[in-house]
């Protein structure tokens, strides 16, 4: 008693995995409609040939300042390019650092 059809569990994943699809494919409002919007950096300019470096990942529990400096020297050849540095900046971030930057309106970041 209390068995639940292996078909109909089956069957109950399907239809949560075709009603998602249709919210996010589908829906009226379509939050991701204007992906410009998502951009915090607009206009930045990235080479077919550009290789983002690897980084440390900075997850703010150490020296901010050391990771700036770490960050800097690993990108020193594009340091003229402040919107490619702001663009890739998230790479070198992780956990709530990240959650922080992408959660930033361009309007905050200028340089």
């Amino acid at each position: 008693m209390g068995r639940v059809p292996l078909a109909m569990v089956e069957r109950e994943k399907f239809n949560h995995i075709e009603e998602r699809l249709r919210a996010i494919e589908g829906g009226r409002y379509n939050a991701f409609a204007d992906m410009a919007e998502l951009c915090l950096v607009p206009d930045v300019i990235i080479s077919p040939k550009f290789k983002v470096s690897d980084f440390d990942k900075y997850k703010g529990t150490t020296c901010p300042k050391n990771h700036l400096k770490m960050y800097c020297r690993k990108m020193g050849a594009y340091a003229k390019d402040e919107k490619l540095l702001m663009h890739f900046f998230q790479e070198s971030l992780i956990g709530a650092a990240v959650t922080w930057y992408t959660n930033l309106k361009p309007s905050r970041v200028h340089s």
